[in-house]
């Protein structure tokens, strides 16, 4: 199966989700983390940096409790900026 490549927004709306998430994990560890939402901490670190800038949902709601985040937070934080 091959992947469609991400448009440029696409990317942008990953790399917020991973600026995000970074910003609500604080000084807690990847690994700290990634433990309480059920990930491994490689996971967690695709999605921080960008290299998995659209994980699935479940993996968000997990995290998203994890950081003490509302979905609705999420979602208004990583959505397409106005043009």
């Amino acid at each position: 199966m091959v992947r469609t490549p991400l448009t440029p927004e696409e990317r942008e709306r990953g790399e917020r989700l991973g600026r995000l998430l970074r910003e609500a994990r604080g000084p807690r560890s990847m690994v700290e983390v990634a433990e309480v939402a059920g990930l491994s901490a490689e996971t967690l670190r695709k999605i921080e940096t960008g290299r998995a800038p659209t994980p699935a949902f479940f993996t968000i709601a997990a995290l998203a409790q994890a950081l003490d985040l509302s979905l609705d937070e999420l979602l208004t934080r990583c959505s397409p900026l106005p043009a």
